[in-house]
């Protein structure tokens, strides 16, 4: 169960942060390649850094319990 933990807190980080690198850096990018997607889920950077900062709270939590595998 510990690896599976792992796994997802990892996917979870990585998407995090490469949300956080659109919404704050390339949403024109995403406005053009993805217009029906944007139309119903309009980036926005206040929810992407909220996301961050969850992931990063679980993150927390899994390493204090010592089920963060790769530390």
């Amino acid at each position: 169960m510990l690896i599976i933990e792992s796994i997802i807190f990892y996917l979870l980080l990585i998407d995090s942060v490469a949300a956080n690198l659109v919404a704050w850096f390339e949403k024109e990018w995403f406005i053009k390649h993805f217009r029906l997607i944007s139309r119903y889920f309009p980036i926005a950077k206040g929810w992407t850094l909220y996301y961050f900062i969850l992931v990063l709270f679980i993150g927390f939590l899994l390493y204090q319990a010592g089920n963060l595998w790769g530390f």
